[in-house]
């Protein structure tokens, strides 16, 4: 954090998060209730803004040391269900998510705010090129699985090839995976519906094929 802004409350009985600032040596200013609302993309701004660095990461070190679970949400547009991935990748014990391709930057303010602080919890990664990103994974040892809706394994019977170092591939939210992106997968896996629903939320999708994995690698 390099400054913060606070309006009058946040200098009284809800002082803790300013004084820790502040004697951190952050810059901390005042600002009018007018003024947090101008800064602020939220409906009902909370009084307090910060300046901060961005988190994103270089591949290299993201993949440092042997990864063993990695989330690659690629060209996602939705901001809530990328920071949603954030958020389940943390929680699922992941080693980095990758935001591969033209999608969301993972500094947008719902993206933030839909990943619950664990933005900060782990290493993210922006990378443009969706060839250099499974090239990347692929040397670092890691299957790259790509999720599909006709994918030759079903989720429910992938313990066996999901115990193994994974990064999982998740798509748009309306268009799914490009051909050649499935091409360029070791394998393709399809979340089976026994229901009458025609389809998963992205999020959803990739909470399932996360902690199956994560199951899967404690199991070994």
């Amino acid at each position: 954090m390099k400054e913060l802004y606070a309006t009058d409350a946040w200098f009284g009985s809800s002082s803790r998060i300013v004084d820790s600032a502040a004697s951190a040596g952050v810059v901390v200013q005042v600002i009018t209730e007018r003024a947090a609302k101008a800064l602020s993309d939220t409906v009902t701004p909370p009084g307090l803004v910060a300046v901060c660095s961005l988190v994103d990461v270089p591949m290299g070190q993201a993949l440092a040391g042997e990864p063993t679970l990695v989330a690659v949400p690629v060209a996602v547009s939705e901001p809530g269900n990328a920071g949603t991935i954030t958020r389940v990748a943390d929680a699922a014990g992941a080693d980095a998510v990758v935001f591969a391709g033209d999608g969301v930057d993972p500094h947008n303010g719902k993206c933030v705010r839909s990943s619950a602080g664990s933005l900060f919890h782990l290493p993210i990664v922006r990378e443009r090129s969706v060839d250099a990103t499974t090239s990347a994974l692929s040397s670092a040892g890691l299957r790259i699985v790509a999720t599909a809706a006709d994918g030759e394994v079903d989720l429910d019977y992938a313990d066996e090839l999901l115990a193994g170092p994974t990064a999982w591939l998740f798509g748009n939210e309306a268009h799914g995976l490009p051909a050649e992106v499935l091409a360029a997968a070791d394998v393709r896996v399809r979340i089976p519906i026994h229901g009458r629903a025609e389809s998963l939320n992205l999020a959803t999708a990739a909470a399932l094929c996360l902690y199956a994995s994560a199951r899967a690698q404690r199991r070994r």
